[in-house]
């Protein structure tokens, strides 16, 4: 068996949580900064997160976390926005930011570049497709190491 990851374990968790006060879960991530672990839990709705919305999720999941106890060692628990340039992760992203600019970072350089900015077409047969200067340029997931709205003000 495959021991699952504390990321899709609190994902489980949060899930109901968060779609009963009709919040989506955008991600979570649990990583290590110097000393200490931090436990980080992004929600969203249209209109965006109030800080208020944060605390009623992060309390409620403090609970569930403090009885099933599924991480070992001591972390900060945060909840809170993905921000405006949030990353696109989930298939749900690329459909829902279609025609918006955005900026993949790659892992290895393509044409001595890592880093492309252009209009979302969207997830095409598993390949992320942005429009550049009016052609398509596809990337196989697996080279991308960021996606994220790119926001001019």
């Amino acid at each position: 068996m495959v021991k699952k990851k504390i990321e899709d374990i609190v994902a489980e968790i949060a899930e109901p949580i968060v779609e009963r006060h009709s919040f989506e879960l955008v991600d979570v991530e649990f990583i290590k900064e110097g000393t200490n672990w931090y436990l980080r839990i992004y929600i969203d709705k249209p209109g965006g997160i109030t800080i208020d919305d944060c605390q009623i999720v992060s309390e409620e999941i403090s609970d569930i976390l403090d009885e099933k106890d599924p991480i070992e060692q001591s972390y900060f628990l945060e909840v809170s926005s993905p921000g405006l340039d949030r990353p696109l992760k989930k298939d749900s992203d690329f459909e829902k930011f279609k025609g918006e600019l955005v900026e993949v970072k790659v892992y290895k350089p393509i044409d001595g570049r890592k880093i492309f900015e252009g209009e979302l077409v969207g997830l095409i047969d598993g390949k992320i497709v942005i429009k550049i200067d009016d052609r398509n340029v596809e990337f196989e997931r697996a080279q991308v190491a960021l996606v994220r709205r790119v926001i001019k003000f």
